[in-house]
């Protein structure tokens, strides 16, 4: 689909354009690091909008989800990880997590019930 948008004047000292402001928001190049490729298309000049971070992988680049790397990264680091040969192999190690919580929610309930 094709929208006219209007025109931007070519400032003729350093060939600056100035893109309109509703669009600089819309492809998120009002943001930092945010570039425009250009591009010649059959004789067109093609302004393609490239930002540092991609609007669908903002929210690894998130405070909250970086604070989260690093403290997985320092647990892998410090050997505080297991690794598994199957999918199989993974499951099988839960289902023993599972049968050892209910254990020990089976006894802490019979303590419980001594008291």
């Amino acid at each position: 689909m094709e929208t006219h948008i209007g025109f931007a004047a070519v400032q003729p000292k350093n060939g600056t354009i100035t893109i309109p402001a509703q669009l600089r928001r819309r492809f998120g190049l009002d943001k930092p690091g945010a570039q425009v490729e250009i591009v010649v298309r059959d004789g067109e000049i093609v302004l393609l909008p490239h930002v540092a971070v991609p609007a669908e992988q903002a929210w690894f680049w998130s405070a909250r989800w970086q604070a989260n790397e690093r403290e997985a990264d320092t647990e892998l680091a410090a050997g505080h990880a297991t690794t598994f040969d199957t999918a199989e192999d993974f499951l099988a190690h839960l289902e023993r997590i599972d049968a050892e919580t209910d254990d020990e929610s089976g006894a802490a309930d019979e303590r419980a019930d001594e008291r």
